[in-house]
């Protein structure tokens, strides 16, 4: 190739990198923490999530989160997990996507824009309607042993002494994507889940089977795995 080629090339690539990183880039992220109280002393977890709008140039595809949901170990054998989905009549895997914006926008007493969220900082309560799904594993190794857990009420599930103590979003830095590796390039998307339920990698549909033995509405037609894991 002749080297009078090399510059325009090397020009055109950037470009197109630079775009897709343009495209692909959060617009922000945040760590999602979940506290509960139990006989032995509060037990928590917590997770950063990556909320992606759309900027392609068709505009037909819509703003996702990727991460994972919330395993907190409770210790004794018992466990809640904040999954990726909110009760809306029936399931709703969108509502994720805006659980920081709205949290800080409740705090402020006022609309924040989605734009400013990277700006943004402190912790913020995750409250009512913005609690996402919460859900117990009497075995979980076994999705079919999966209970709904009432946020006001764990006791029913959990047992005599367990309570959720709160749920809290903390917009944090956005880094240097795709390099976020850690540290000065900015936290990653926290990816613990599969090493606390493998089995949803399992053959057939172990995520389905999990939520309908929750007991959760509207499960028709739609991905059953994205309430607990998104790329």
């Amino acid at each position: 190739m002749s080297f009078k080629w090399f510059g325009p090339l090397a020009l055109l690539a950037a470009l197109v990198i630079g775009d897709q990183i343009r495209i692909n880039r959060p617009g922000h992220k945040y760590r999602l923490t979940v506290e509960v109280e139990t006989p032995a002393g509060v037990r928590s977890a917590s997770g950063v999530l990556a909320v992606h709008p759309d900027r392609s140039y068709s505009r037909g595809g819509h703003t996702r989160t990727s991460g994972d949901a919330i395993f907190v170990d409770l210790g004794g054998g018992r466990n809640l997990v904040a999954l990726l989905a909110h009760i809306d009549n029936k399931l709703d895997l969108d509502g994720v996507n805006y659980v920081a914006l709205r949290a800080y926008t409740a705090a402020g007493g006022k609309r924040v824009s989605f734009n400013e969220m990277s700006r943004l900082t402190g912790i913020e309560p995750v409250r009512d309607a913005l609690v996402p799904v919460l859900v117990s594993f009497a075995d979980p190794a076994n999705p079919a042993t999966a209970r709904t857990v009432p946020a006001d009420d764990a006791e029913t599930v959990l047992g005599r002494g367990y309570r959720l103590h709160g749920i809290a979003a903390e917009v944090v830095p956005n880094g240097y994507w795709p390099l976020d590796f850690g540290g000065a390039l900015g936290e990653p998307v926290t990816r613990a889940i599969l090493a606390r339920l493998p089995w949803l990698n399992g053959t057939g549909d172990p995520a389905l089977t999990a939520l309908r033995a929750a007991g959760l509405p509207g499960l028709e037609a739609i991905d059953a795995k994205a309430a607990f894991t998104r790329k």
